[in-house]
């Protein structure tokens, strides 16, 4: 069994790596790519797509525990994976009106997909075994963020405007990815209990009153999943822990929206500037990658970890931001290197923009590994409305997020992350001092 629960981690997070591959490059360049079409009938925004995204998944997670729950896990998973397939294609012939409803449907699947994730993640861990499991599954997934836009430099670093070939190699290619990532989340092994999706189909089977008496039996678990969601949402621990899941929600949004789009419209990055965007998806990812490793598989005492981690990603971030604040013109984020009326405080440099993308990956990584760890440790025996809650205040917050992105200057994007920062961090500390001292008097 322990061998099966080792073999599910791994395999979740090369399933989640290969379909983020391709969505998290999707959302670094979206926004550039459509200000690259010639199609002058299309009138979408990159920003406004990954709003909607995040909007419909802040919602879904008030019924997606519920979803998996009836679906079970794995099968939950593996339909998620589908719906990301369709979004990343979507892309390869850019319509106004298939984006919006493709940002629609993939807001849903992220919902239960990632609720799945986080109960898959659980049925194969114990207390023991966590913080490892919880640093293998994000080192794994944050690997999704060097080949495709390693691909994307490679391609593009000599490229001012983007071709309609250039898109459509592109986007085919990580649609192929996103659903290989998919056949690997089939493989996976049910270890706690048997895939409910197969109980639904027996259900079909019997007789007509037994067949009703399966459908209440389901309705009366998606409104007991519904209300323990709710409830631990007004936990005090859940409530403290929201500051924080609110600024992991908002530094997404930065990472991988926002940050690429700003290098993109840096006219001083000149001909480097397309393909920049990509190797700054690189190297955050590399801080991912790192961030995951050094705190998931290195240290084990629980405690130590996640206080050191948060540190850690407090200063990664700050000294981020200020680099940023001082490097990228204030009005990057709205507008292109033609139409850009601000100038820089200091000289950009693409080494330093590329340092920047390092500490903004590293920082994220502290921050969610540590969010995933404690709510594993408080929530063992509530996994899926645990996980629905974080993911709910997570993606309200990247929605929210999104949507300011088109109309704020940088300075006072990084002015909101700084201050979420600050608060975010305090909370976490408060949490982490109350489960601290629940154990020592367990213990005692």
């Amino acid at each position: 069994m322990g061998d099966c629960r080792v073999r599910n981690i791994y395999l979740l997070g090369v399933g989640f790596m290969l379909i983020f591959t391709a969505f998290t490059t999707c959302g670094n360049i979206e926004q550039t790519v459509i200000r690259s079409l010639t199609n002058t009938s299309f009138s979408g925004s990159g920003y406004d797509s990954l709003a909607i995204i995040y909007g419909v998944f802040s919602a879904s997670n008030l019924v997606a525990p519920s979803v998996v729950t009836v679906v079970g896990p794995k099968m939950s998973m593996i339909l998620s994976g589908v719906v990301y397939s369709g979004y990343v294609i979507s892309f390869s012939k850019p319509m106004t009106w298939s984006l919006y409803i493709a940002s629609t449907l993939i807001g849903f699947a992220a919902a239960v997909l990632w609720t799945a994730q986080g109960t898959f993640l659980i049925m194969n861990s114990d207390s023991a075994t966590i913080n490892r499991n919880t640093g293998t599954f994000w080192a794994l997934l944050q690997c999704s963020m060097l080949f495709g836009n390693l691909y994307v430099y490679l391609q593009w670093r000599e490229v001012m405007t983007i071709s309609d070939n250039d898109r459509w190699t592109l986007f085919i290619v990580l649609s192929v990815i996103s659903l290989a990532g998919t056949a690997v989340l089939v493989t996976l092994k049910d270890t706690k209990h048997a895939d409910n999706s197969r109980q639904i189909f027996d259900t079909l089977l019997p007789s007509q009153t037994l067949f009703k008496e399966k459908v209440a039996s389901t309705l009366d678990q998606i409104i007991t999943e519904f209300r323990s969601m709710l409830r631990l949402i007004r936990t005090k621990n859940m409530m403290l822990l929201s500051v924080t899941i609110v600024y992991s929600g908002l530094m997404l949004t930065f990472y991988s929206g926002v940050y690429g789009t700003c290098i993109g419209a840096t006219r001083e990055f000149k001909m480097v500037a397309k393909g920049l965007i990509g190797l700054s998806g690189v190297f955050i990812g590399i801080g991912e990658i790192l961030g995951g490793g050094m705190f998931g598989l290195l240290f084990f005492n629980n405690q130590f970890r996640r206080t050191s981690a948060i540190l850690l990603g407090v200063i990664a971030h700050l000294l981020g931001f200020y680099l940023i604040f001082l490097m990228i013109p204030g009005d990057a984020p709205i507008a292109s290197a033609d139409s850009s009326h601000y100038k820089p405080y200091l000289s950009p440099s693409p080494v330093v923009a590329l340092v920047c993308s390092f500490l903004l990956g590293l920082g994220d990584s502290c921050f969610n590994t540590q969010l995933y760890s404690i709510i594993g440790i408080l929530y063992p025996e509530e996994s899926g409305p645990a996980f629905g809650s974080f993911k709910f205040i997570q993606s309200v917050s990247a929605a929210v997020a999104f949507g300011y992105s088109n109309y704020l200057v940088l300075s006072l994007q990084l002015l909101i992350l700084t201050i979420f920062c600050f608060f975010g961090t305090i909370s976490f500390f408060i949490v982490e001092k109350i489960e601290a001292n629940a154990s020592d008097l367990q213990d005692f």
